[in-house]
């Protein structure tokens, strides 16, 4: 009787055991900014895997075997859609048969904004409505219908995004729909005391003008007020030509932009060539988070790093 008792209490053990842990869903996340809000929200509960990790660019990005197999064994993936992670397209139509699959890009409360097509572009005044795509066109880089998609450069989109992630995870995996509600919660006052906070650095040098590698930052720039005057490139897979050079080169006399910011996964010379014969400084931006630590608080270094080398530069001589 007793050992029936204690293989009884041994059992019930084993089974708690695995609801807490083993039971967790195996979760697929595309690129690190989108990686750390599900990290966030899976907290005690289980570990997201990454596709794009270290200094990888989804621009540039192949697919190894071993995202392959991540893919096919998922139970949920989440990724921003095709305007951003192109090279998943394929794979997620072939492997991911048995996964839910969430576009983000599709998440209730986005601000979405237009595509930017020109190198040096003027500032724009987006209000705070979604654009019709069929009025931009049918280029693709960087956006999915007609607008840009690099959502989380503004932390209510990421805010957005994190309420589908906390839906779908409480869908797939009830049995720890308390955790993933109460870090729900968590994560998003964190985002609404972030907001604040970047506001308030980027405050004292928003109205100093810019150029970036690429047109990334349109959605930071119409959350937190700062003034991006122009892209190098549009298309980071396409590197510019000298007519491109030329014509920011002249937008940086002509507007007196301070800085003109590098990224860390592609050429840092041009940025060199940009600046020659202006009065223009370099620095380096990290849209992407290539250098940083995936984990829940890479998305509030990731936006901390933007403001703060942005105001560093743009405050340099005054």
């Amino acid at each position: 009787m007793k050992l029936a008792s204690i293989f009884l209490l041994s059992s019930a053990a084993f089974f708690v055991g695995a609801g807490q842990g083993l039971a967790a869903p195996d979760v697929v996340v595309s690129i690190k900014p989108i990686h750390s809000l599900v990290a966030s929200i899976m907290k005690g509960v289980g570990e997201p895997k990454l596709i794009v990790d270290g200094a990888a660019s989804p621009h540039t990005f192949s697919l190894k075997p071993s995202n392959a197999a991540a893919i096919e064994s998922a139970d949920v993936i989440f990724w921003i859609g095709p305007g951003i992670e192109a090279f998943l397209e394929k794979p997620l139509d072939a492997l991911a048969a048995s996964a839910t699959v969430i576009e983000l890009e599709d998440a209730p409360g986005l601000q979405k904004l237009p595509l930017r097509e020109s190198g040096a572009f003027e500032a724009h005044d987006h209000g705070h409505e979604a654009e019709d795509a069929h009025e931009h066109g049918d280029h693709e880089h960087d956006g999915h219908g007609g607008f840009d998609t690099h959502l989380w450069l503004d932390a209510m989109n990421a805010k957005a995004m994190a309420a589908e992630i906390e839906k779908t995870l409480v869908g797939a995996d009830p049995a720890n729909a308390a955790t993933y509600q109460a870090n729900g919660a968590a994560l998003m006052k964190d985002l609404d005391t972030l907001d604040t906070e970047l506001k308030a650095t980027i405050a004292p040098v928003k109205d100093k003008p810019f150029i970036v590698f690429h047109d990334a930052y349109q959605y930071f720039e119409n959350r937190y007020g700062v003034s991006v005057a122009g892209s190098i490139t549009v298309s980071p897979e396409t590197m510019p030509g000298a007519e491109r050079v030329g014509q920011i080169q002249k937008k940086v006399k002509e507007l007196g932009a301070t800085c003109v910011f590098a990224e860390p996964q592609f050429e840092p010379k041009l940025v060199a060539v940009v600046t020659e014969g202006t009065p223009a400084r370099s620095g380096t931006l990290d849209p992407e988070a290539a250098t940083l630590k995936p984990g829940p608080g890479l998305y509030f270094e990731l936006m901390r790093g933007l403001a703060s080398s942005m105001k560093n530069c743009l405050s340099q001589g005054t």
